[in-house]
């Protein structure tokens, strides 16, 4: 099939065999391997391709919350993500001389009776290994850099490095935030005259992570390893580097050759070196510090990333839309950057799955935008709270004035934290699940779209 972006047909589906359109993910990350999961429950066709040789997810732990515990049920794995996880009860934060000073409970403590789960703990390449389960290795291409896209009214095209090319209907890029989809989708947008000024700008970033997996290790070395529910905690120290350091222009300019979307281990040792001897609690009397860590964490599981924040306005265009990190890039420090992407991946699976059988371009453009619509406000919040977060450990005035805020949070600002616990997003085409909580979860626009069915003149009709 040519893909010729001129075409733009109108077809008479009763003349037309009926066909569900076929998605190709880019990106085998957490969002793209979400959407596989679900899209591998229904009857729709679906490639993932990585541009790596193979999957190997780097970085530290991530927290679930209740507001991704129903698709956990729906993909029959939450049972086992359960019993691979912690109880997280709080944040504790803590002071270089290792006291703790207060700890945050919303929406961790009592979690499960508000929201119907706790949150939970996991180690990165343990959650990716169970979703990577979810998804049968026939539809997983590897060592597959995208380099270009082409697009048009009767379907979409991609060239990968190695030459070969792939066809589909729809595609997701779910790429990261250096997404190459992305880039491919706004230089035609750009030279259309299409693009908004605020995304022709270079990515913003402003932070440099130090983060890694160290071996597994025991009680003895870690008291708090024997204890059930997991210690969740951020030591603020007085004047010293951080394991997470935010930027201002002249030290953005010095971290700038490091800037691209790979994490690896290269660049890691100088800021190992930095932060060896920061305080870390144990549980015991083990006085450890972060050199001990990293003492005990393979090298090739130690990385030094760039990390950047900024929510896009423009998430799709013709056939192709973006997931995740590719359209919003949100601050690791609330810890929401997989949980968005999750959400992402179930609303956008609904609206795929509503699509007429052999849709044209108009009707899959209207499902990207109602996508769109129903995900941008829970990201701008996402966006805004994980910028507040940023502020418990952080220097200067403004974070010590925070830190007083979050050690004394008001009511109302209580009440507004807790509505971003209301937002459980379910799949439209699978079982739903019921689960018990006092705080009811909000009104979910895609639940409402159903999967289309056949008539029995051969025509085809969208049921919503």
């Amino acid at each position: 099939m040519e893909i010729n972006p001129a075409v733009t047909f109108k077809h008479d589906r009763k003349l037309m065999h009926a066909k569900r359109p076929k998605v190709l993910i880019v990106g085998a990350g957490l969002g793209g391997l979400t959407l596989a999961a679900i899209l591998q429950k229904s009857d729709i066709p679906y490639e993932i391709f990585e541009r790596a040789p193979q999957v190997k997810p780097l970085g530290s732990a991530m927290t679930l919350n209740a507001t991704v515990a129903p698709l956990l049920y729906q993909l029959g794995i939450a049972e086992e993500f359960n019993a691979m996880s912690k109880v997280v009860p709080s944040i504790q934060v803590a002071s270089e001389d290792r006291q703790v000073q207060f700890a945050i409970t919303g929406g961790f403590d009592g979690a499960k009776e508000r929201y119907g789960a706790d949150t939970r703990i996991i180690s990165r390449p343990v959650l990716y290994d169970l979703f990577m389960r979810q998804v049968p290795t026939e539809h997983l291409h590897l060592s597959k850099k995208v380099l270009t896209t082409k697009q048009g009214g009767n379907g979409i095209l991609i060239r990968c490095s190695d030459g070969t090319e792939y066809e589909g209907d729809i595609l997701v890029g779910a790429d990261g935030a250096h997404s190459a989809i992305r880039q491919n989708m706004y230089a035609q947008l750009k030279k259309d005259k299409k693009l908004p000024s605020s995304d022709d700008v270079p990515l913003p970033f402003s932070i440099v992570c130090l983060v890694g997996q160290t071996r597994p290790l025991t009680p003895e070395e870690i008291p708090f390893l024997a204890e059930e529910k997991c210690q969740f905690i951020r030591i603020v120290g007085d004047d010293k580097p951080y394991a997470v350091q935010f930027l201002d222009s002249e030290t953005s300019k010095e971290n700038d050759y490091f800037r691209n979307s790979e994490w690896g281990p290269e660049a890691a040792g100088a800021m190992c070196d930095k932060v060896r001897d920061f305080p870390v609690i144990t549980g015991g009397d083990n006085r450890l510090t972060i050199g001990d860590l990293i003492d005990w964490t393979p090298k090739e599981y130690i990385s030094k990333v760039m990390l950047e924040e900024k929510v896009f306005k423009t998430w799709h265009s013709c056939r192709t839309v973006l997931l995740g990190d590719a359209c919003h890039k949100l601050n690791p420090s609330g810890g929401s950057g997989a949980v968005n992407a999750m959400h992402d991946a179930i609303v956008l699976a609904n609206y795929i799955n509503g699509l007429p059988l052999h849709p044209v371009v108009e009707e899959i453009e209207q499902a990207f935008a109602a996508y769109k619509a129903d995900r941008i406000e829970w990201v701008e919040r996402a966006f805004a709270t994980s910028q507040m977060a940023q502020s418990m450990v952080a220097k200067g005035f403004k974070a010590t004035m925070m830190r007083l805020v979050l050690k004394n949070m008001p009511e109302f600002m209580r009440r507004r934290a807790e509505q971003m616990f209301t937002y459980r997003p379910q799949v439209s085409f699978l079982p739903q699940v019921k689960i018990e909580a006092l705080i009811k979860p909000v009104a979910q626009p895609s639940l409402k779209v159903k999967t289309p069915v056949e008539q029995n003149d051969g025509g085809v009709v969208k049921a919503v």
